[in-house]
């Protein structure tokens, strides 16, 4: 399986996207895009927030495979994880989260872990914007969590922790990572022996763009559509055939997406490896997604066609997931549960 996973990181392993390789931290473009970064994200209260139309595709087709692992849920992923390594440990928890953001996640984790008799553990959020931990920080005690919970401004790219840790999480936030091989490779010294590193992020090509064999499917489902679902409701503008933008021009996001897997391939061993979807992205996500009506039986068989097609292009190796759910450790010859 490992071999498996070997192969996968290899092919993504292809010439980066224009404007990469990504700046070093110190250089002037690393800070106008940490600025953006900033910027964007200090007024989004919900970064998580997704049409109606995502929510009945993967409650009908991503939640039975996270379900035939045991969670049902990237909240219930984490929190089950977390357990196991207090189950294993038998002490006290020292986790981290890599770019919290306002640290909902962890905050809904936290509890969880609570609910289900998880008592002995501390999340520090870790994250480079102050608007957002403070955010965290107000809703944590809000909800009770503030002994549990804690934030600290950092930026993850120069993340230097000491002594050990035993659980590292990252939520959607490795694709915005520059310095990845410095951050995984701190992430492995930090990580006890019995301790896992935990994720779920994005792992196609960089600014989330489509690769060319996905882009053309992509383009026949497209030309399907009437005019007024071609808007992109991000971005403000009309799409006659889908535009395949490169969204790491400005910021972060999708920096080095395409580097994540091979890198954790290169470092760790995988207990767990899930990963699904491609071609279906740009019509459940934020720019499109809107269009679409989840009550709507039409709209439903849409998203049905463009699923199955993705899953099958998928299965027989044609194209490659874009998301992905990991469970990590330092022992590189662990045999990984995999889908």
């Amino acid at each position: 399986m490992q071999g498996m996973l070997r192969r996968i990181a290899r092919s993504l392993r292809r010439p980066p996207a224009a404007g990469l390789p990504a700046p070093a931290p110190e250089t002037d473009d690393y800070a106008r895009r940490a600025r953006k970064e900033v910027e964007r994200f200090a007024a989004e209260v919900d970064v998580h927030a997704l049409p109606e139309i995502f929510h009945y595709w993967s409650n009908r087709y991503l939640r039975p495979v996270l379900e035939s692992f045991g969670f049902s849920h990237p909240d219930d992923f984490y929190a089950r994880q977390i357990e196991a390594v207090a189950a294993r440990t038998g002490r006290r928890l020292r986790i981290t989260s890599i770019g919290a953001g306002n640290g909902d996640t962890e905050i809904r984790v936290a509890k969880l872990l609570r609910e289900r008799g998880v008592t002995d553990f501390r999340i520090e959020c870790l994250d480079l914007n102050p608007a957002m931990l403070a955010r965290g920080a107000e809703l944590a005690a809000a909800e009770g969590m503030a002994a549990h919970v804690g934030f600290v401004q950092g930026d993850f790219n120069r993340w230097r922790p000491e002594g050990r840790h035993d659980v590292v999480m990252a939520n959607q936030s490795l694709h915005h990572v520059v310095e990845l091989e410095s951050l995984f490779d701190a992430i492995h010294a930090t990580l006890a022996d019995d301790g896992a590193f935990i994720t779920s992020d994005m792992i196609g090509r960089n600014g989330h763009q489509r690769w060319p064999e996905a882009l053309a499917i992509v383009q026949e489902f497209w030309a399907e559509l009437p005019r007024e679902r071609r808007w992109n409701l991000q971005l403000r503008r009309h799409e006659e055939a889908f535009l395949n933008w490169d969204c790491s021009a400005e910021g972060f996001e999708g920096i080095r997406a395409q580097d994540i897997l091979p890198l954790l391939v290169e470092r760790f061993g995988f207990e767990l490896f899930v990963a699904w979807g491609n071609v279906v992205d740009p019509f459940i996500d934020r720019s499109f997604g809107h269009h679409y009506d989840a009550a709507s039986e039409s709209d439903r068989a849409f998203i049905d066609r463009v699923h199955a097609r993705d899953e099958a292009e998928i299965l027989v190796g044609r194209i490659k997931p874009t998301h992905m759910l990991a469970v990590l450790r330092r022992d590189r010859v662990v045999e990984p549960r995999t889908w």
